[in-house]
């Protein structure tokens, strides 16, 4: 039986890994510029930390642990599925970072120092159908600021995608919306209950249109005046200050949504005395269906490339809350690392040579050639230079074709003319360029690696 893996995973070789650590290490870099510090959390969670924060079409993608041992002794076969499940499973697979994050600021409050600002790059499951840029397991780019409702959080959040994204040379819209407009929205229209139902159907909007979210809104049993009433405010359109202005009139005296308004309007104003380059658009449809975030949200589009969101996040006033320590404000951003991978390999931004695993090659010549290049090449390992000696005296055509599928850029050939001088000769093998020196002048060999 020929072997395979799991639908909506992948392998990633030599090159694909070079490319992920490029995009970690480029997102790294950012957030350590903006002082977050990295944790880890296990992959595994109690189901009792992860039920119930997604919403019931998150609860739904959990991939649930089977209990170790015999799961089915002593239980009841009678029960039905929902039953079943909750007694012989009792851990899952992370659904995101976020909630483990919380659940580890509440197990750990002591140890930090607050704001806690935490960044966190692991893989997550869910159990989703597979399609194009969407897997079951894939990599999230977490940060996170806890402990402070200042909207520097936000604006912190903002710079961090727009800095990112501009280090890719991806071009991208940042949209922003509140929650609390959107629970505005459901006082306004009679239905403040519903608030949940009305996000979620409004973030299926991009998918589905704005018709078929309509048809959902009155599923849920929204009236068709309350569907007709959020009908002009999903097509709202016009700058920033004239949408913020029609939601400040519409809202009357509804504390919320004019709550909502006031922290964009100013976000907005953060925003352009930070001098973002991204696009940054006020976009009154996006829900983001996860029913933690209470405040601003966010959402990023490739302006270049079709794919789904390949980043988001908001503010969450009471995350922590569920696991014993109410009132820890947070925001956070997650970037979708394995969408960013899709969309720079399809718009062929990634750098040159990113998957040469060594800098030099030394050919294999023979016996006592090999005792030579073993001498040069511990002496550039010495000096942090990625080098290699092929392992066997093969014909030279070989050990080029292995350099050049290896995407190694120099090539040594050391033979009795350079043992006897004392010398390492090279070749840039893709400008065609050779040169020798002395084998301890080791400034000028990094020169010409370009070290």
């Amino acid at each position: 039986m020929k072997p395979s893996i799991p639908k909506g995973t992948r392998d990633f070789g030599p090159e694909q890994m070079a490319r992920r650590n490029y995009i970690f290490d480029t997102i790294k870099s950012v957030f350590r510029k903006y002082g977050y510090a990295q944790i880890e959390t296990p992959a595994q969670e109690n189901l009792s930390t992860l039920m119930g924060k997604y919403g019931e079409e998150g609860d739904k993608l959990l991939f649930r642990i089977l209990n170790s041992g015999d799961a089915f002794a002593n239980v009841d076969k009678t029960l039905d599925s929902k039953a079943l499940s909750a007694k012989i499973c009792e851990k899952g697979l992370r659904y995101d970072l976020t909630v483990p994050f919380a659940r580890f600021v509440v197990q750990h409050q002591n140890e930090l120092v607050f704001p806690f600002k935490r960044y966190q790059i692991q893989p997550v499951w869910r159990a989703d159908r597979p399609q194009k840029g969407r897997y079951r397991e894939f990599y999230q780019c977490d940060a996170d600021s806890i402990g402070s409702n200042s909207l520097l959080g936000e604006l912190e959040m903002v710079q961090m995608v727009s800095e990112v994204f501009d280090s890719f040379g991806i071009r991208v819209c940042l949209k922003v919306n509140n929650r609390k407009l959107l629970q505005g929205l459901s006082e306004i229209c009679g239905y403040p209950d519903k608030m949940i139902d009305i996000t979620v159907a409004i973030d299926k909007i991009e998918k589905i249109g704005l018709e078929a979210v309509e048809a959902e809104l009155l599923e849920r049993g929204l009236s068709p005046e309350a569907v007709a009433m959020l009908r002009p405010v999903l097509c709202l359109e016009g700058d920033t200050a004239h949408k913020l202005e029609t939601m400040k009139a519409m809202f009357g005296g509804c504390e919320v949504g004019l709550k909502g308004v006031a922290e964009l309007e100013e976000l907005f104003e953060l925003i352009s005395v930070a001098g973002i380059k991204c696009e940054v658009e006020l976009d009154l449809s996006l829900a983001r269906g996860l029913n933690y975030y209470t405040g601003a949200i966010f959402e990023v589009k490739a302006l270049d490339f079709a794919i789904g969101s390949i980043c988001g996040g908001g503010r969450y006033d009471n995350l922590t809350g569920i696991f014993g320590l109410p009132g820890m404000s947070g925001v956070g951003i997650s970037f979708g690392a394995d969408r960013i991978y899709d969309v720079l390999e399809g718009l062929e931004l990634y750098p040159e040579n990113l998957a040469a695993s060594s800098t030099l090659l030394f050919a294999n010549m023979g016996r006592e050639e090999v005792r030579y290049a073993l001498t040069l090449a511990s002496a550039l390992h010495k000096e942090g230079i990625a080098c290699e000696l092929y392992p066997d005296s093969a014909k030279l055509k070989k050990q080029f074709d292995y350099a050049s599928r290896k995407h190694i850029p120099f090539l040594s050939i050391c033979g009795s003319d350079e043992m006897a001088a004392g010398k390492i000769h090279m070749k840039n093998l893709i400008t065609g360029e050779q040169q020798s020196f002395p084998k301890d002048d080791i400034s000028s060999i990094k020169a010409f690696l370009g070290l």
